[in-house]
């Protein structure tokens, strides 16, 4: 099951100097310093303040101390300190970004490659300042029909909106995602429309990130577009969108179902079961994205979806499920590879690969845009004997259909 909207998160309103006055705030107060989450942090040894810190500071009103250093640069969201925390409290998606927001504008030099993806977000709605005309472009190569919403002639809703995102519309490798997206989708039958050229980024790392300004403009776009049409439910491949619409849309308004494609595809995997009739014989890792596992709590649903493939045998990494290792791409980390690699600290995606190949597997199956490329990469630099490869759990899927 997935978790659902927690009320203790703050909303939109909410800054450092308010924070103590909401439910969410007052709760912050109840650490008990374990250092739990200090432990947890993947890149915790790298910060001079870690969630602990963070929080022991701002009970001694010493907080700008925090805001001034590059220990925030280290938060990729993982939600690893949430997850862990004996006390409940919610620091990534509650202190954190207010902390990393008040440090965009303490800090005097933002690393290149996160500001030039902050701006490109602002102007052109994707991350990769690419034009937002060619958004829909893949479509055209997806080998089944990918209606537009806004060229669907039917009166009534259409079942599925399915919020394509940035990685999977514009970079070569994610096309593949959404090529078999919209294949597993026709092979259902399922009614189903993209916004196309309308569509922009969700915005989730703007919101974890350091850009709340810059997630509030995202979601106004979005939610503008979405008031146009009429849909019963929106599906997304994107684990940080998912994130975003489940968490963050509602207080700005979202009221329709929010699905993640995994979780789409094990809900109709009677239908779907049938159809997967090609052998794929091959051994499987999956990694558990962090906005899908501990922050949604959705583990069961893509293991359930890889088994159901003929011949594919799943193994586990050493750390899965809740204690899975980030890829690292998270709350800007996507584009902070550079930075990290500048302060010699190791690529989590390298860390995460390295216990991939431990497995003996042959794929290392995710469900997230981000972790393709990153994967991909690490394994470029991490030595292995046997060959591995990266697939997204629905190219798999899709791999599979007869």
């Amino acid at each position: 099951m997935v978790a659902q909207l927690d009320p203790t998160v703050v909303d939109r309103n909410t800054t450092l100097d308010t924070l103590l006055q909401t439910p969410a705030g007052r709760r912050l107060m109840t650490c008990i310093q374990c250092g739990t989450c200090a432990a947890t942090c993947p890149y915790g040894e790298g910060m001079d303040f870690s969630p602990r810190l963070v929080i022991n500071m701002l009970r001694r009103g010493f907080l700008d101390e925090v805001i001034q250093s590059e220990s925030l640069l280290r938060c990729v969201a993982c939600y690893a300190c949430m997850a862990k925390c004996p006390r409940g409290i919610r620091l990534t998606d509650v202190l954190l970004p207010l902390v990393k927001e008040q440090t965009l504008v303490q800090q005097s030099e933002i690393p290149a490659e996160l500001q030039k993806s902050l701006q490109n977000l602002l102007r052109y709605g994707n991350p990769m300042g690419e034009s937002p005309r060619k958004r829909a472009n893949w479509a055209t190569t997806a080998g089944v029909q990918v209606p537009l919403l806004a060229q669907r002639q039917s009166n009534g809703p259409v079942e599925v909106l399915w919020f394509v995102e940035c990685y999977t519309s514009f970079y070569a490798r994610g096309q593949d995602n959404s090529r078999a997206t919209a294949k597993l989708f026709d092979a259902l039958g399922v009614d189903f429309a993209i916004l196309g050229n309308e569509e922009k980024c969700a915005g989730d790392c703007g919101q974890l990130t350091w850009e709340s300004g810059l997630f509030e403009t995202l979601t106004a776009h979005n939610l503008e577009v979405f008031n146009k049409y009429r849909f019963n439910r929106i599906v997304t491949g994107d684990a940080h969108a998912f994130n975003a619409f489940r968490i963050r849309y509602p207080m700005y308004g979202l009221q329709a179902p929010v699905e993640h494609t995994t979780g789409f595809f094990a809900r109709h995997l009677p239908q779907l079961r049938p159809l997967l009739t090609q052998r794929l014989d091959r051994r499987v890792t999956y990694h558990d994205p962090c906005c899908l596992g501990r922050a949604g709590g959705s583990y069961d649903e893509a293991r359930a979806l890889l088994e159901a493939i003929p011949g594919v045998k799943l193994v586990e990494m050493v750390h899965h499920r809740a204690n899975a290792i980030c890829c690292g791409g998270g709350g800007g980390g996507m584009w902070l590879d550079t930075y990290y690699k500048q302060k010699g600290l190791e690529r989590l995606s390298e860390r995460r690969v390295k216990e991939a190949i431990a497995t003996g597997a042959d794929v290392l199956a995710v469900a997230c845009p981000y972790e393709v490329s990153r994967f991909e990469d690490a394994l470029k630099v991490v030595p292995h004997d046997r060959p591995m490869v990266v697939r997204d759990v629905v190219e798999l899927l899709a791999e599979s259909l007869a």
